[in-house]
């Protein structure tokens, strides 16, 4: 305890930015062992642990740093796993500027937070090093079974924790690869994609049915699936994006942000990509203008910056402070050359084939909104123009029609669009129909979905216990009235 006084708050080595501007791998080295426990040290071990509590796993962050700094690995990372599906991947690309190490005390006082994603991200990996991360063992196999509707880290979480009870589990992902946002979203320098196929290769060595290119309406029907599982959960994500509404006249080079990263990731996973190949969603040598403000946007200015682009300019209509993003992402983007337009907003699109100018107007700060940031007002007269070959809109998800889509009238939704369940079982209006993750609470964190698909699992686990229950229960009084 009380280290922090004397050791001084050191992350992991990052790369130059000119030299990882070249390439997509991660940007971060892995602590040495020594250096991770001392790091780990730091901990104050206070009463209240504050991390944990702005944790949205509730992770027993003291209790596993202790462990680290003791070198007691292994106990670290059974600790760390058992809240957590992929702490790995939280260690990366979790928000902890925002949650954990933000909130950490020591950081409060002034002395540097405990950097604790990084040691996060050491433990596990150290765990897939040494072979402790294996197969689920079964310990009774149910004959209750559970279809999954998407691949992502609700999915993927639910699917784990009720394969770990004996459940009979399916997933159904309309893609070619499990992961959602995780293997399609997010870019290799934040997450390389072998992290997350080391992962559902491990639920399919745990008996685990992953069912690809399968989308549900068309492929199979909801109501086959639905008949042939004794429970469904709904864990889709959110992927219709959001639009500015400016491109008026359908310019080819404004492309929304998820396309633009999804063919990114599938050039890296090798895949044949005709709309990269022909230009359309590919930046290099061309004047990038990206719109948006959060973790989206600085996937998108960085990957544009790795694509060889001319230039690559963010425009944002709140100033940095009220960004939604993580800050470590925007510290990232302006040390690798990303130029910010803060507090602006694009007018207009201005071109005759394509959009080759965009006239923005700056904007002012006033009241509070509702999430607390101030909202921005524009300010007449300050209008200007830059040039642009391609525009990425980078401006959130809203939900796709689920109900059309899956041809089932009777799945109530939310005047968002987002599934409309009991927030006291996380079932729909349909019996035995679950839903979890950003289809249920909105385009959100990674970590909020690994929370959600845990929840659900437990959910399901209750609900089939019920039913046995009042089974049993109906054959108890059947043989006593027989009796």
């Amino acid at each position: 305890m009380h280290k922090f006084v004397n050791i001084s708050l050191e992350s992991p080595t990052k790369q130059s930015s000119s030299k990882r501007k070249k390439h997509f791998q991660e940007i971060y080295s892995r602590y040495a062992k020594v250096k991770a426990a001392e790091q780990a040290s730091r901990c104050s071990q206070c009463g209240v642990p504050f991390c944990q509590v702005h944790c949205p796993l509730n992770n027993n962050i003291p209790d596993w740093l202790k462990l680290t700094a003791e070198n007691r690995l292994e106990e670290a990372y059974e600790l760390s796993s058992a809240t957590n599906n992929m702490p790995e991947v939280c260690g990366r690309i979790c928000p902890q500027d925002r949650l954990c190490e933000g909130n950490c005390v020591i950081e409060q006082s002034g002395h540097g937070t405990v950097t604790i994603g990084s040691i996060e991200k050491y433990i596990t990996e150290n765990a897939w090093d040494q072979g402790w991360i294996k197969p689920i063992e079964i310990q009774k196999e149910k004959k209750h079974s559970v279809g999954i509707i998407g691949s992502g880290p609700a999915g993927l979480s639910a699917a784990e924790e009720l394969r770990k009870k004996g459940y009979q589990v399916t997933i159904y992902d309309r893609n070619d690869r499990a992961g959602g946002l995780l293997i399609y979203g997010i870019p290799n320098f934040k997450l390389e994609k072998e992290i997350i196929i080391r992962r559902t290769n491990r639920l399919l060595q745990s008996g685990i049915e992953i069912k690809l290119n399968c989308e549900v309406g068309s492929t199979v029907s909801f109501s086959d699936i639905k008949k042939k599982h004794n429970a469904i959960l709904i864990a889709t994500g959110v992927y219709k994006p959001r639009e500015i509404n400016l491109n008026y006249n359908k310019f080819s080079n404004v492309v929304a942000a998820l396309d633009f990263l999804t063919a990114s990731n599938r050039k890296g996973l090798k895949d044949k990509v005709e709309e990269f190949d022909n230009g359309k969603l590919n930046s290099n040598k061309k004047n990038v203008v990206v719109i948006g403000g959060g973790d989206t946007a600085m996937d998108c200015v960085r990957t544009a910056v790795r694509q060889g682009a001319k230039s690559v300019k963010c425009l944002y209509r709140r100033d940095q402070k009220n960004m939604p993003g993580s800050q470590t992402e925007v510290l990232n983007a302006i040390e690798e050359g990303i130029e910010f337009h803060w507090l602006t907003l694009p007018i207009k699109y201005f071109g005759k084939k394509n959009v080759e100018n965009v006239n923005i107007i700056k904007m002012q700060l006033g009241s509070q909104d509702e999430t607390g940031r101030r909202q921005s007002e524009q300010l007449p007269g300050s209008e200007y123009e830059i040039k642009s070959d391609l525009i990425i809109e980078a401006l959130g998800f809203d939900a796709e029609n689920i109900p059309m889509m899956f041809n089932e009238p009777n799945l109530q939704v939310t005047q968002w669009g987002t599934i409309l369940i009991d927030f006291q079982n996380m079932m729909s209006k349909i019996d035995g129909v679950f839903a979890a993750g950003d289809i249920v609470r909105g385009a959100g964190l990674v970590v909020w979905g690994i929370k959600d698909g845990r929840d659900a699992a437990s959910n399901i686990h209750n609900y089939f216990e019920e039913k046995n229950s009042t089974v049993a229960n109906l054959s108890s009084k059947k043989a006593a009235h027989a009796i």
